[in-house]
């Protein structure tokens, strides 16, 4: 093919025709029946295929950007926002054009639908459902958990949705839930903590793709080096304790805990109802008392193998510093460090005495709590208010800072010796032999 652009069907068509034509196999008359247009059109065709040869063949259009083409920049904000806002919830082109809409991001649902395809956010559907097998389930207790959270009126239809955290084991099928305002990264961590309280440390974790436990952020420099993979702070404290985590590509993927829901729907709504059960505290409660092991002991079954493969918590490590909220801060030319709207005021009294521009990692508990540290050690902090900070500020410099070097004294200098030949050394090079 000669043309710079790729041709379509109709067009590598239209070429046969016309090199029949210029051939002498076949009258213009003819190619221009075959090829649905009038003979006057059929007679330019002809005349641009002799000057230009096949790109004279190609739409002059193709390959330009339409005249009512969206600017680039409004596009890459219509593809911002919905990575932002709306790809966790896996909105449609349609509804999430309709949701821009309501931000002033006018969009047709189409055009959206191609960005998205484009970009990758977006799959096209299938015309007909897709053959999935009903996958067995895992030989030994402990070597895959699924998780999951279930939005859902838990107190009536009257009452806005809240959130309960699934876990299920997915060779015995059993359960513990949490109850929790949403799906966030403390409730995933504190239900962790139960499992692994009652249970042990799983091998794998099973769950969704959203950004509570995976991420698709670019590796930083650091990360990098270290040769990891961008972790969120729940992904972290799988690491931590050894657990895998397996995302999910579609809910039949992680049906197991989709049915357990399914399950807590139909029996623990009721179950509060009938105890008139409206808080979220008390339901939580419920569910760690009694109700999840009432759930186990009707539907939990036994593994197919003995060995369980829970893992006890290692020796020395504490679950408090494992399930927490982990950010790296620069030290100031103070010794302070500024996090969350409060400053860390660093005692001279550390070993090791982190310098300034030196990084530390700054550490919150679930429960309450920050934590300094550095290379492993905890630091010796005061907390300031941001009306503390500012009082004050060349006392807090002079008590927190190294002492100071001892400076020299300054002596007048020596006066430099002049050089002066050696006259005896001179008088014997300079004596004439005899």
């Amino acid at each position: 093919m000669e043309g710079h652009l790729k041709m379509s069907r109709k067009e590598l068509q239209r070429k046969s025709l016309l090199e029949l034509v210029i051939g002498g196999h076949m009258s213009l008359a003819e190619a221009a029946r075959r090829m649905q247009v009038s003979y006057r059109q059929a007679l330019r065709i002809h005349a641009r295929f002799v000057s230009q040869g096949d790109d004279g063949l190609v739409h002059r259009n193709r390959g330009r950007a339409s005249n009512r083409a969206k600017p680039a920049a409004f596009r890459d904000k219509v593809v911002r926002r919905y990575k932002e806002r709306y790809r966790e919830h896996d909105l449609g082109p349609t509804l999430a054009a309709e949701k821009l809409a309501e931000e002033g991001l006018h969009i047709d649902h189409e055009t959206l639908r191609r960005w998205l395809l484009k970009e990758g956010l977006w799959a096209k559907g299938d015309t007909g459902r897709r053959h999935r097998s009903r996958r067995e389930r895992r030989a030994h207790s402990g070597e895959l958990v699924q998780m999951d959270g279930s939005h859902h009126h838990w107190f009536g239809q009257d009452k806005g949705q809240t959130c309960l955290m699934n876990m299920i084991d997915d060779a015995t099928g059993e359960t513990l839930a949490l109850m929790a305002e949403q799906e966030t990264t403390e409730a995933a961590m504190q239900l962790l903590w139960r499992w692994i309280e009652k249970y042990g440390i799983p091998q794998a974790l099973y769950t969704d793709r959203k950004n509570v436990y995976i991420t698709d952020r670019e590796p930083t420099l650091e990360e990098q080096l270290a040769g990891r993979k961008p972790l969120t702070q729940f992904g972290e404290a799988c690491h931590k304790l050894g657990i895998v985590i397996i995302p999910a590509t579609s809910p039949q993927a992680k049906g197991r805990v989709e049915r357990s829901n399914g399950t807590y729907q139909d029996r623990f709504v009721k179950e509060l109802a009938l105890r008139r059960i409206t808080t979220i505290a008390t339901a939580d409660k419920l569910l760690y008392e009694s109700f999840c092991a009432s759930l186990n002991a009707k539907f939990a079954i036994a593994a197919r193998e003995e060995l369980d493969y829970h893992q006890s918590l290692p020796k020395g490590l504490d679950l408090h510093d494992v399930f927490c909220f982990e950010e790296h801060r620069v030290v100031q030319n103070d010794w302070t460090v500024r996090y969350h709207n409060h400053y860390y005021q660093i005692l001279k009294n550390n070993n090791p005495l982190p310098r300034p521009k030196d990084k530390i990692l700054v550490r919150t508990h679930l429960h309450g709590g920050v934590r300094l540290l550095y290379k492993g050690e905890n630091l010796y902090c005061r907390r300031l208010t941001p009306t503390q900070y500012k009082q004050d500020k060349q006392q807090r410099v002079k008590e927190s800072r190294c002492p100071a070097k001892p400076k020299k004294e300054n002596k007048p200098p020596e006066p430099q010796k002049r050089w002066r030949p050696n006259v005896g050394r001179l008088s014997i090079l300079n004596a004439k032999t005899p």
